[in-house]
């Protein structure tokens, strides 16, 4: 069984918490940080399972810019992630 490294993002919207998948493109949200990143989990697995059942499985995940002819258990992008910045841009034409 080989295991999947994946990126959670996670940011305040309101009274929501939302967690983001970058690599899989998917997304999922919660009341706190703990239920949006356990809802995310699910997610991520019921389209893992998902994909599985139907047979595209290797083409998401290949699609998803993973190497699945690597001899490792653990599959990961070949990135890291550095920082997360909020930066404020000038609007000039407003």
């Amino acid at each position: 069984m080989k295991n999947l490294v994946v990126t959670e993002e996670i940011w305040k919207e309101g009274k929501m918490y939302t967690a983001y998948c970058p690599e899989l493109d998917v997304v999922s949200c919660g009341t706190d940080i703990e239920e949006a990143r356990s809802n995310l989990l699910e997610v991520i697995e019921i389209q893992l399972e998902e994909s599985a059942r139907l047979g595209t499985l290797k083409a998401f995940l290949e699609d998803a810019g993973y190497d699945l002819n690597t001899p490792q258990s653990t599959l990961q992008l070949d990135k890291q992630v550095i920082a997360f910045n909020q930066r404020t841009i000038p609007l000039g034409v407003f």
